[in-house]
């Protein structure tokens, strides 16, 4: 029960000596007092010992096979609350788990099941070394906030970090002290299905936003037991995989893995993340679970990481399949090597490492220090002090579904939300004397709007579109389902199977909306349509959606249409007939009652795209910072870079998104404040009716440099709040962290010239000006 390993020992020997009948009762009280003197001098001792000192005297006790056991991570294998398994393998995972062979679990969850294999860990190994307790706490736990990809939209940091505490406080009340988050990866490709899980394409966005979920998932002290260790993943170059497939090959330049790749996963550290995780592809020509220059050179030589790093599900197997290992053993000594301090569900660490040391071809010196991170993040989390610190189920039947909870993710939410679209000021809608149709599949269901990667939630636990406009009792709402989506169950392992050609349902939505004053459709994609796995060469609306659209337009042209989707999205003949349109992404657990108080405007949007939507899927990679390249245009020529049928800009660009009320920028004024120091002032003055939040972003342009830059660069942002009629002025700082660049062999540089910066609502429009370096 105490947990800490030099106190078992005694323990062990008190309790033996307590139980001899032949020893008196004065000599037991006697041993009582001196035995509760050593002990409390003992913790005096240790409190004054850092996690790493305390590991260090762990360490040394430790037996090569034990060591190696922490450096295993297995995932759940049976069903507790049944008989054990016989399956073999399954048999031998629970003798490992017994034996002190592991060091982490996975896909556990619940008070009662933490405890039960915690307890088997520490009771029936020599050492007593608790369990990590890792699970994936995408966004949220069993209350669920928006995917990642829209809370990016709302660009409110504050927001976001709560977000990642409400998750961790929930995931921490089942018995979990690990999540596989955030996932940090820059994409420019909307094809790619994890693009929902991550903050768009901007690295200054990215990073912040990448901080900003740690410190929400790890707190200000690991030790108190609602914080998680955060694992920024997937270390490197993920969102480049190449035509958008996941767990595809990645080959992209040190420019860009410097300048683009890297910041986030930088920013985790400087935010203190205690974990990172290996990324599924090769990085050019050499998987990542493998990857030397990684994890050796970059993350823990330069960056000085002090973690543990773990790899992706079975990523130390399958360089086998990359062609990179010739089998399970060799790729064990290439990840062990590389800086791989665990492994997720190989098995080659615990079949393998130990023949590596005896033979000399793997160095104990790189096991020890593998333990060694991993038993001080054990000590960070209190663990050693009290094993069970996370399995209080009268904490957990309270902080599930809390209220808080639940007023939190619906916060984040409305935040989250991007107009598109509002021709003749559509919305928000009047809360009373209109009648209203709802169409759509979507518009009705409370499990696709949780999004993906939610493997705590409870399905069909969202609050509804419908359920949400339900709740404004003034209007008339006349619901339809039109043709249903997805065709047969629903499964997070499995193809969705859309629906193509069951029209039921298109002809009774048309007459609904015939009988309407405004239609709300809600279109787009399936929760389990992006994520994982779930990449699309078509990213237009799935199924018959877009031909319900159009069959609903012919028959009444004032719709709302209401977007549900993990992705950017091709909607070019929305955009260009459809006069109202929201952008809710899957926005969790109350995304109906979000959506409706966005519509009926209680909650004035005020959401900027993450992601740059693009016009057409062959636009991809569509980004805002592109390089001008030696022929920009538009030339009246033929010879310039473009396409020959179809333009250059993006349907919606990066950082676009309207309001219910209007923002006027005035009064741009750049001064130099030092020689690598610039103020940036301007004046928002919201000329609208509503009062309205907005984000001003700082683009900067180094028009010549050493390595080409890209056009413009996202260098600073502010959500500001302003009441109608009024203004604000809105002040940045630039130094040399924006002003700079990585150069190709990775130094950081801040040249001298000039640069022309740019201050407005989207990455396309804004106030111009200029200063010079010298």
């Amino acid at each position: 029960a105490i947990g800490s390993t030099p106190y078992m020992y005694i323990c062990k020997i008190f309790c033996k000596v307590l139980k001899q009948k032949k020893i008196n009762t004065m000599f037991k009280i006697f041993s009582v007092f001196i035995f509760v003197f050593s002990f409390s001098c003992m913790l005096n001792s240790q409190a004054k010992l850092t996690s790493r000192q305390r590991a260090i005297t762990l360490l040394k006790k430790m037996t090569l096979d034990e060591k190696i056991g922490q450096m295993n991570q297995y995932a759940g294998f049976w069903e507790l609350t049944g008989p054990p398994p016989s399956e073999e393998n399954a048999k031998k995972k629970l003798d490992h788990l017994k034996s002190g062979m592991v060091g982490s679990m996975l896909n556990i969850k619940g008070v009662e099941n933490v405890r039960k294999i915690q307890k088997m860990a520490i009771e029936g190994s020599r050492l007593g070394i608790p369990l990590i307790f890792g699970y994936d706490v995408i966004h949220g736990q069993k209350t669920l906030s928006p995917i990642p990809l829209a809370e990016a939209a709302s660009w409110d940091i504050e927001a976001i970090e709560k977000s990642a505490r409400i998750a961790a406080v929930e995931a921490s009340a089942e018995g979990i002290n690990w999540t596989f988050a955030p996932m940090v990866d820059i994409s420019r490709d909307a094809r790619w299905g994890r693009v929902m899980e991550g903050a768009g394409e901007d690295p200054y966005l990215g990073s912040k936003i990448a901080a900003a979920r740690v410190k929400g998932f790890q707190g200000s002290d690991l030790s108190k037991p609602n914080t998680i260790l955060a694992c920024a993943k997937h270390f490197a170059g993920y969102g480049f995989s190449e035509s958008g497939k996941d767990y595809s090959t990645v080959d992209v330049g040190t420019s860009t893995l410097y300048n683009v790749v890297f910041p986030p996963f930088k920013a985790c550290i400087d935010a203190g993340v205690g974990t990172f995780m290996n990324s599924f592809n090769d990085l050019n020509g050499v998987p990542t679970t493998g990857n030397s220059f990684l994890l050796r050179e970059i993350l823990k030589g330069k960056w000085g990481f002090k973690g543990f790093v773990v790899s992706d599900y079975g990523t130390i197997a399958e360089m086998v399949n990359h062609g990179h290992a010739k089998d399970t053993l060799d790729a064990s000594r290439l990840a062990i090597k590389a800086g791989t301090d665990m492994d997720m569900e190989s098995y080659g660490y615990v079949r393998h490492l130990k023949s590596l040391v005896e033979t000399n071809r793997v160095s104990i010196k790189l096991i020890d220090d593998a333990v060694l991170r991993i038993l001080k993040a054990k000590y960070d989390l209190g663990l050693f002090d009290d094993p069970f610190r996370y399995c209080d189920e009268d904490n957990e039947k309270k902080m599930i579904g809390h209220i808080d909870h639940v007023s939190g993710v619906l916060d984040i939410a409305k935040k989250s939300m991007v107009l598109l679209k509002n021709d003749n000021n559509l919305l928000p809608l009047p809360k009373t004397g209109q009648k209203i149709a709802l169409i759509g599949a979507l518009a009705n269901d409370k499990n696709s709007l949780l999004g993906s990667w939610r493997l705590a939630s409870i399905d069909n636990s969202g609050i509804s579109v419908l359920e949400g406009m339900n709740k404004y009792t003034g209007n008339s709402i006349l619901y339809s389902k039109g043709p249903k989506l997805v065709i047969g169950p629903e499964e997070f392992v499995n193809e969705l199977k859309i629906n193509e050609t069951d029209e039921g349902g298109l002809v009774e939505a048309v007459e609904t909306a015939k009988n309407a004053d405004i239609v709300v459709m809600v279109l787009g994609e399936h929760g389990f349509q992006s994520g994982e796995g779930r990449s699309r060469t078509n990213i237009d609306l799935p199924g018959l959606q877009q031909k319900l659209l159009e069959a609903v337009y012919a028959v009444n042209k004032n719709i709302v249409l209401v977007l549900l989707n993990g992705r950017p999205l091709t909607i070019g003949w929305a955009k260009d007939h459809i006069p109202a349109i929201l952008e809710a992404w899957q926005p969790g657990t109350e995304g109906g009652n979000a959506i409706a108080q966005v519509l009926y405007g209680d909650y004035n949007p005020s959401g900027k795209l993450p992601m740059t939507f693009p016009k057409s899927v062959g636009q991809i990679p569509i980004y805002y910072n592109f390089k001008s390249t030696g022929r920009p245009g538009p030339k009246s020529q033929v010879f310039w870079a473009h396409y020959s049928d179809e333009s250059n800009e993006p349907l919606f660009p990066f950082g676009y998104g309207l309001s219910y009320t209007t923002f006027e920028y005035s009064n741009l004024k750049v001064e130099k404040k030092g020689k690598q120091k610039v103020e940036v002032r301007v004046t928002i003055k919201n000329s609208g009716k509503f009062d309205g939040e907005e984000v001003a972003q700082l683009y900067l342009t180094d028009k010549i440099a050493s390595f080409t830059r890209p056009v413009k660069e996202l260098k600073g942002f502010k959500k500001v709040k302003i009441e109608a009629g009024k203004s604000v002025e809105v002040i940045f700082q630039l130094s040399k962290e924006e002003l700079g660049f990585y150069k190709s062999n990775g130094v950081y540089i801040v040249e001298s010239g000039d640069f022309d910066v740019m201050v407005g609502g989207s990455s396309t429009q804004g106030l111009t000006s200029g200063f010079t370096i010298e």
